[in-house]
This record gives C-alpha cells, sequence and structure tokens, in this order.
C-alpha cells in the first residue's frame, strides 16, 4: 500500500516549526533561523552533490524517493490571503520547482492549474484531508503521498490519523513563538513508534512510523 509521509520537518527545541506572518521577504514567517543548517540541493539524494555524505545529508535525501505526488497548504505556495490576485505568482521556487509531481494545494479559494516542463503541476483544492488525499493518490500512479507542510497542514492531516511516516528535524534553538506543530496532538506519539538519532551538526532526527494493528 502506498504510505502518507512527512520529510524533513524543522521544529524547535519549543515545538515550532513556523513562524506567524508569511510574507514575500520572509517565506517562513520570521522562523528562517530552523533552516540556517538545511542545504536545499541535497533533496533529491546524496549522489547529486559534490560534498560528503554525513547523516543529515543522507536523512534529508529520503524527500523525495518514491513519492509520485505532493500535498501542500496555502501558505506553502506563497503569501498571499484571500482571493488569489492576478499578480503571475508561480510558487517560491521560480520556473524549476524541485517536485517534478503533482502538487495539490489547499485552499479555499478557486485557482487555476499551473503546469512546469519539469513534470511539477500545482493543483489548488478546497476538501478536507482525506478528500485531498484520496485525489493525491489517484495523481500518483501507486507511489507514496508526501505532505510538504506547513505545520498547521500537517497537524490536519495527523490530527485525521492519515500519516503513516514523519521524519522530524529538532533544530537546537528557542523561537518562542510561531506556528506549533503539537497543537491540540496530546497522545500522537502513542500511534507511532519513534527512533532517534543525534547528528553531529546538532540536529537531532527523529522517525515516526505509524504502529499497525493488522
Amino acid at each position: 500500500m502506498p504510505r502518507t509521509r512527512i520529510h524533513n520537518m524543522n521544529i524547535s527545541l519549543d515545538g515550532y516549526a513556523a513562524g506567524e506572518f508569511v510574507t514575500f521577504d520572509a517565506p517562513i514567517g520570521g522562523a528562517e533561523r530552523l533552516f540556517d543548517r538545511f542545504d536545499g540541493r541535497v533533496i533529491h539524494g546524496v549522489d547529486r552533490v559534490d560534498a560528503p555524505v554525513t547523516l543529515d545529508r543522507a536523512l534529508t535525501s529520503l524527500w523525495s524517493q518514491g513519492i509520485g505526488a505532493e500535498i501542500m497548504g496555502r501558505r506553502k505556495f506563497g503569501p498571499q490571503t484571500g482571493d488569489w490576485p492576478d499578480d503571475g505568482w508561480r510558487g517560491w521556487w521560480g520556473d524549476e520547482p524541485p517536485f517534478q509531481t503533482p502538487v495539490f494545494v489547499m485552499s479555499h479559494h478557486p485557482h487555476p492549474s499551473i503546469d512546469f516542463p519539469n513534470g511539477t503541476s500545482f493543483h489548488f483544492v478546497d476538501a478536507p484531508p482525506r478528500e485531498v488525499l484520496r485525489m493525491a493518490q489517484e495523481a500518483a500512479n501507486g507511489h507514496d503521498i508526501r505532505i510538504g507542510g506547513g505545520p498547521s497542514t500537517v497537524r490536519q492531516f495527523l490530527q485525521a490519523d492519515l500519516i503513516d511516516f514523519m521524519h522530524l528535524v529538532i533544530v537546537p534553538i528557542t523561537l518562542g513563538r510561531g506556528i506549533s506543530l503539537w497543537e491540540g496532538l496530546d497522545g500522537i506519539e502513542d500511534r507511532f513508534t519513534v527512533e532517534t538519532v543525534a547528528s553531529p551538526s546538532g540536529l537531532i532526527h527523529q522517525l515516526w512510523n505509524k504502529i499497525r494493528h493488522d
């Protein structure tokens, strides 16, 4: 069965995974320090980087393996609110978004699909998590689904018990405020086995696998 996965979810020691206000100049909403140690070049695999293979690189590169579609929240796609403006915005990633799969953007406001030559396509959907997941599974051709964030979107899928695997990266900083990953998720750890490994970089990687009762 295809799995629903979360990868490279950076989170502070006090549980925040994004800032409160996303703008064009602050795409993480003021929580950019969470990504100071992140090397975006490795998300497609350590084989594409001319550098030593470290623990951080190896785990980060799991992001793309076996993925057939992504689901993301509106704030990950762009900073706009309300009705989508006619501003030509096509996401943060320029002409070659890294996804190379269909991407389903959860939004209450309609927007035409956007297609890129490298295989990335953005589809804007207004539906609850289970229905959006069904759409993504149909588009993924039997491959896994990645829940790309941000933390509010991840929280919705965790609350609906739709996540099979989650890779958290605990960054050794405190933010004091922002969007909490854990709000309303008391006892969520009981649904998963959790393995933890510390990196020499100071990052702590947690691998959460859903407990099966079949």
